[in-house]
């Protein structure tokens, strides 16, 4: 797995978005991550920049489930609110090529996770537990965190999913700088990895 903590030099940007469109060869971007990484706001930069459509699956699971998933987690509990989380993501990766910011708890799914090695390159925004609980804080609709210490409670997630995440193809540490900047770093250690996995020229291959 590829990985970048630093913001990149933004001289080289113009030309980093289409380059590694061109290097993603129809697959889609997943981004994946605990709750307060980045990925919807990343992930949505991220898509202009590349020029294509951008979908937060927690979004997509409230417009298929007509319930918020608050209401979801209270009303049916977390196993149905997984189930239709899988079914979901599997639609969106049977889609055209976009950008897909995943919830939390939906890389943790084996299958989910093949899928979306079969169909898309995966991308883990790693953030640190100071940084994901000041910026979790600014809303209250987080059912997991609905607990006596949610400090312990999202230290435990970070035990349980950061081994798990880290299958993901790149990981790219979620600071606390401009957006702008943690969308180059993105695009540039995407490309650093899709130049690293891309297929031998065709005649190299010959006898």
């Amino acid at each position: 797995m590829n990985e970048a903590i630093a913001p990149a030099d933004d001289s080289t940007q113009p030309m980093l978005a289409p380059a590694v469109r061109e290097a993603l060869a129809g697959r889609h971007v997943v981004l994946v991550g605990l709750m307060g990484a980045g990925k919807t706001s990343v992930g949505r930069r991220l898509a202009q920049k590349l020029g294509l459509p951008f979908i937060d699956s927690d979004h997509a699971i409230e417009e298929s489930a007509r319930m918020t998933i608050p209401e979801i987690f209270a009303q049916l509990g977390e196993s149905e609110f997984r189930a239709g989380e899988k079914k979901v993501i599997a639609r969106l990766l049977g889609e055209p090529q976009q950008v897909i910011a995943t919830g939390g708890g939906a890389y943790m799914d084996p299958e989910t996770r093949a899928r979306i090695r079969d169909r898309a390159m995966s991308v883990w925004l790693r953030a640190d537990l100071p940084v994901l609980m000041r910026r979790v804080q600014k809303r209250q609709n987080r059912p997991l965190l609905q607990t006596a210490d949610p400090v312990a409670t999202m230290q435990a997630l970070i035990d349980k999913r950061y081994p798990v995440y880290a299958e993901a193809d790149i990981c790219v540490t979620s600071l606390e700088i401009p957006h702008e900047q943690m969308v180059q770093t993105v695009l540039e250690t995407m490309l650093a990895f899709l130049a690293d996995t891309a297929p031998p020229p065709a005649e190299s291959l010959a006898p």
